[in-house]
């Protein structure tokens, strides 16, 4: 059968269903998508319907899909049969390259030659995912950021035999969830914003390790700071507004010299186990609270600046509308 417009899918497949895979199946059903669930645990339908239930009420402020419901998801003893009837499949297994094949090989015998199957991969290259596979085309990957039915950001990239077609079909698809599709042109390890972020975090075990500052001013310094600009805009807009009236090229003329000495100076630490060992009980002293308390602070406050930024970008698009009549 041929693929369906993206904003016409009814069904979704779900492999893997831990923290990642969990967070995709709220955003589906929010979206009033039917969900198909494989993943090998005994207590799949339980935790999946903890995270639903906890995930629920920040999608409902966010905005539910006239047909949406909760319950509306299965789970499946083999991939093949999540897979079976499924336009779009959201593979979400160990960041293993051989697990994730054998995990493929048993799906495929399921899928219809239109479906598109995704990988949230956070670094594997969608090459070699497809590599040996039938109908390599189909592949992509869909990486999200944690927890996906929150952040909106997917980073969309096709491997040297992904049909062009399936990485555009994919964005639309994304973008009719309501989240914001990016297209990596060329595949690398990492993808785009994991790379941006680890080249930050590495900076900031660095000063942690030289007694540049703690753990917590370290984060402080991000989360009070640049941290605020960048729910705005990227780095390169930042640093042109950071220009003055002459913009980018101001900046990196004038403090360019002082940028490069920077980078020449930035650490290049090794996460020895004696690093980790530190790092570990420098945090622990710093932060004590549980993990699960921790986490839905963190969703309180996205939910709340989603909410903001969402509102506050629609009254902005509103006045340059009547600006420009």
């Amino acid at each position: 059968m041929p693929r369906p417009d993206p904003e016409n899918v009814t069904r979704v497949a779900v492999l893997g269903a831990g923290t990642i895979g969990a967070s995709w199946t709220a955003l589906f059903l929010a979206r009033g998508l039917a969900v198909a669930i494989y993943d090998p645990a005994p207590d799949t339908e339980g935790r999946v319907r903890a995270l639903i239930e906890r995930a629920w009420p920040t999608l409902e402020r966010l905005g539910l899909s006239a047909d949406a419901d909760p319950t509306r998801f299965t789970i499946h003893e083999e991939p093949a049969g999540a897979a079976e009837g499924a336009a779009f499949v959201q593979e979400n297994g160990p960041e293993d390259l051989a697990a994730k094949h054998s995990l493929f090989a048993r799906l495929e015998p399921a899928l219809d030659p239109a479906t598109v199957v995704a990988s949230s991969t956070s670094g594997l290259m969608p090459s070699e995912l497809q590599a040996g596979r039938k109908g390599p085309e189909r592949y992509v990957v869909g990486h999200p950021f944690n927890p996906p039915h929150l952040i909106p950001l997917v980073e969309v990239v096709g491997g040297r035999q992904t049909d062009p077609a399936v990485v555009d079909w994919t964005a639309a698809f994304y973008a009719a969830l309501g989240k914001r599709p990016i297209r990596i042109r060329r595949e690398v390890p990492g993808h785009v914003a994991n790379r941006m972020q680890v080249a930050l975090y590495r900076e900031a075990i660095h000063l942690v390790l030289e007694g540049v500052a703690g753990i917590e001013d370290v984060d402080a310094a991000i989360a009070y700071g640049p941290g605020l600009r960048w729910a705005l805009m990227g780095p390169h807009m930042a640093h042109h507004l950071a220009g003055g009236p002459a913009g980018l090229r101001h900046l990196l003329e004038h403090i360019g010299p002082g940028i490069e000495r920077w980078w020449h100076d930035l650490g290049r630490p090794d996460l020895t186990p004696a690093v980790i060992d530190r790092l570990v009980a420098a945090f622990g002293e710093a932060e004590t609270r549980p993990i699960a308390e921790l986490e839905a602070e963190r969703d309180t406050l996205l939910l709340a600046l989603l909410e903001t930024l969402q509102a506050t970008r629609q009254r902005l698009a509103e006045g340059a509308k009547e600006t420009t009549r």
